[in-house]
């Protein structure tokens, strides 16, 4: 298994926009194939910063749904809503 930790940073005016469509977008990828849980992180010390960790079964998995149109629909407009590029890791779920 493997775990995808994303930090996303919403634009001040935006933080609201933002969740929900993390949100939306959580709700398409637990009916992927694949996909094992997600977590959604709020930072305490910046309120624009959103942080999420998904598991799924495996790398190839995870590069199907980033491709898949159920992504792209759940994701449309994110560019608007950060103050920056989110980064994103992959990491092994011991």
């Amino acid at each position: 298994m493997i775990g995808v930790l994303t930090h996303h940073w919403a634009k001040a005016d935006k933080v609201d926009e933002a969740k929900k469509l993390l949100d939306r977008n959580g709700l398409a990828q637990s009916g992927a194939p694949g996909f094992v849980s997600r977590h959604t992180l709020y930072s305490t010390s910046d309120a624009t910063k959103i942080t999420t960790l998904v598991v799924w079964t495996s790398n190839d998995i995870y590069d199907r749904w980033r491709a898949s149109p159920e992504r792209a629909v759940a994701m449309k407009g994110a560019g608007e809503l950060w103050s920056k590029p989110p980064e994103s890791e992959r990491f092994h779920v011991a």
